[in-house]
């Protein structure tokens, strides 16, 4: 799928703009010009449409890595989807801060953002560009019986049920499109959340059996991201329609956790240049140095992490220090430092505590992504700037976390033994062996809101995970810096959601604002 990332080029923009020409039914003459008539012919056509669809979560524009962006407003690099979807999930929590002062960056992590904000705009918009490049795939494969294409029809319902899902987890009620909505001049409906939650659980269901089996094609979306999707939606079933469904969770999660994905036994393996190799990748966003540039995303990931005294080719396989991103001390204080493996924290000339949220040596920074390959040698392309580390969207641990909790939640058709045999292999990969093991009375929701931080952090999890634990606001857990005060401070419950865009509420006048907005 890497391949095809950045071959189309304005041909869903194309077939838009030649939508106002089907009543006079007339051809282009020239041969070269491609509209929705020529667009797709074979196969391999649609498999390049849809490697678009899949593009727009790992890259900003047309051209790469910056010139002719998807969406304005904004700069590219900034505006690309990955990026503004680890920044909303990780700067709003005790995972991440960032010393840049670019616009409105720290109130993120301050918890002091508003409607006008251009990142928080720039998430909401990325969603819907999606959203709306699937509903045009969608449109043009819908009907088609040719096995491939019929697969493909599937994977992007299931790209949009994701971009969906990011919606209803971040903004709840947002403007909603589907294939039936054609290109045209109307305003949106705004969907509510339980709608909504109905809907992308209705399409996962509705698709699963036309999806390829677990690991048919690295890089696209099989039966097992679309569980994932599921177990996520379940999991967050009571925030999101004040409903439990643990026990759909568990059943979702068993189909995964028995299907052909297993641990990778070296947890790094997942976050290396060859992690596209790790048998625990369910869905990456991919990447490759040469084939698919941009500034957002792992670029940003990866450069923005190192700082301070850090090696930069050497260790991380990458040739530029952004000295940007680090974590905090309540993320480094879950950790056994000297015995657990997943501590991958660069600690010489930074310190623990955070003074200045500006300087970056305040604060421990990050190796967890690297841009060489497992085995220390150099990436594939062996860029000095792009990198060919793939972003770990779903992977197995995950599964494993979620079903110990929903277990733990009261869902039935699981079992504590079975939690408690998934999250020891998590930490047996972890401590090198069984010293770090805990017993059925240690496997507490407690535990496991901090053994996710441990297993997933800087994975884009935190907030979404700290909401469903109801800490995420308010005053019952605090970090450094939370509310804009260096040891913490509560913050307001109305932040468990982050506002539609106030250029969505003046454009729309179906919309309304986010409560305490």
């Amino acid at each position: 799928m890497k391949k095809y990332l950045i071959q189309l080029v304005l041909v869903f923009t194309l077939i838009s703009l030649s939508g106002c020409l089907n009543d006079l039914d007339v051809e282009p003459i020239d041969p070269n010009l491609i509209t929705s008539a020529n667009v797709y012919e074979t196969v391999e056509d649609y498999k390049k449409g849809l490697a678009k669809l899949y593009a727009t979560f790992a890259l900003s524009g047309q051209q790469g890595p910056a010139g002719q962006p998807d969406i304005e407003g904004i700069d590219e690099g900034f505006g690309n989807y990955l990026r503004q979807y680890w920044n909303c999930q990780e700067l709003t929590t005790d995972e991440a801060v960032l010393s840049w002062n670019d616009a409105t960056i720290k109130d993120l992590h301050w918890h002091t953002w508003t409607a006008t904000d251009v990142f928080i705009a720039a998430m909401y918009s990325r969603i819907m560009y999606s959203v709306a490049l699937c509903n045009e795939y969608i449109r043009a494969t819908a009907g088609n019986d040719d096995p491939d294409i019929s697969k493909f029809h599937a994977e992007a319902r299931l790209l949009r049920a994701l971009a969906y899902y990011h919606a209803i987890d971040m903004f709840g009620n947002p403007s909603f499109v589907t294939e039936e909505d054609l290109p045209g001049a109307f305003f949106p409906e705004q969907i509510q959340r339980a709608d909504l939650f109905a809907y992308i659980e209705s399409e996962l269901v509705a698709i699963e059996s036309d999806l390829g089996d677990p690991q048919f094609e690295y890089g696209r979306a099989d039966k097992a991201a679309s569980w994932m999707i599921l177990a996520k939606l379940y999991l967050n079933a009571e925030v999101y329609i004040n409903e439990p469904k643990y026990t759909e969770a568990i059943a979702v999660l068993d189909k995964i956790n028995n299907s052909v994905y297993s641990l990778a036994p070296d947890y790094m393996h997942n976050f290396v240049a060859d992690n596209q190799t790790s048998p625990e990748m369910i869905l990456p966003i991919t990447y490759d140095g040469i084939n698919t540039q941009t500034y957002g995303g792992m670029v940003y990931l990866l450069h923005a992490q190192i700082g301070g005294s850090m090696p930069t080719y050497d260790l991380m396989g990458t040739g530029e220090a952004w000295a940007g991103l680090r974590t905090t001390s309540a993320l480094v204080n879950k950790f056994d430092m000297d015995n657990d493996g997943r501590a991958l924290f660069w600690t010489d000339g930074q310190s623990l505590e955070i003074n200045d949220i500006g300087l970056f040596t305040d604060g421990y920074a990050i190796t967890k992504f690297r841009n060489r390959k497992l085995d220390g040698t150099p990436s594939d392309s062996d860029q000095p700037v792009m990198v060919d580390t793939d972003w770990p969207m779903f992977r197995l641990a995950d599964a494993y976390l979620m079903y110990a909790e929903a277990v733990l939640r009261g869902g039935t058709g699981g079992s504590t033994a079975q939690a408690l045999t998934y999250i020891n292999a998590l930490r047996e990969r972890a401590f090198g062996d069984g010293s770090g093991n805990i017993t059925a009375g240690e496997l507490t929701l407690d535990f496991i809101l901090d053994e996710r931080a441990r297993e997933l952090f800087w994975e884009g999890h935190r907030r979404t995970d700290l909401i469903r634990f109801g800490v995420f606001t308010g005053g019952d857990y605090l970090w450094p810096w939370k509310g804009n005060v260096q040891e913490g401070a509560p913050s307001a419950a109305h932040r468990d959601l982050f506002p539609i865009p106030s250029t969505e509420i003046g454009a729309n006048p179906n919309l309304e604002q986010n409560t305490d907005y």
